[in-house]
This record gives structure tokens, C-alpha cells and sequence, in this order.
């Protein structure tokens, strides 16, 4: 799959160029059911087209996807950790830390 394919697909749902899978599906099925020829208010053939475009991004961004691997080593896992468990990371369950942040 050529980067060119995927950017474009990316384009034709809204998509920026990171994005969770759940963010993916979620503008894939907002732009079809803004397009499907059924509850499209623009010219029939328009809205077809434009269903068969999504459609298409779609398919592309979902293959790069299920062949996508996904990194979960220590490194990239840490990075995405919440301010919450890295407070508690630095400083423990200390109550002192706990009170402060209860007030």
C-alpha cells in the first residue's frame, strides 16, 4: 500500500494523520451516512459516487490497519500513560501526596 493511497483516503474521511481506530470508524460512518444515496439531499448520482468513494478510503484504511504492528514494548506503552499513573510513578501512594491532591 503506497503512502499516497492512505493519505488520500485519510482526506476523503477527515481523518488527521493520527488517529485511533475507533476515531477511523467513527468519521467512516459519519461520511456515509452523510453521502448514502438514501438520505442524501445533493444529486442522486453525486451521493453515489461519493458512498462508492468512502467506501473505497474505507476498505484502504482498514487494510492498512489489520496489517499495521503494533508496538508494546515498555517505550512506546509509557508514552501514553495517564498524568495520573505517572504521578504516582514518581511519587508513590504516599498519603501526603494523596491528601494534597484531595484538598
Amino acid at each position: 500500500m503506497l503512502y499516497k493511497e492512505i493519505t488520500e483516503a485519510r482526506k476523503i474521511l477527515g481523518i488527521p494523520e493520527k488517529a485511533s481506530i475507533k476515531f477511523i470508524r467513527k468519521k467512516y460512518n459519519e461520511e456515509l451516512k452523510k453521502w448514502h444515496p438514501d438520505k442524501c439531499n445533493e444529486n442522486k448520482q453525486i451521493c453515489e459516487e461519493k458512498t462508492k468513494e468512502i467506501i473505497k478510503a474505507g476498505k484502504i484504511l482498514l487494510e492498512f490497519c489489520n496489517n499495521y504492528l503494533i508496538d508494546f514494548s515498555e517505550k512506546e506503552v509509557n508514552q501514553y500513560i495517564s498524568g495520573e499513573e505517572l504521578w504516582k510513578r514518581k511519587f508513590g501512594e504516599d498519603p501526603l501526596w494523596s491528601s494534597i491532591k484531595n484538598n
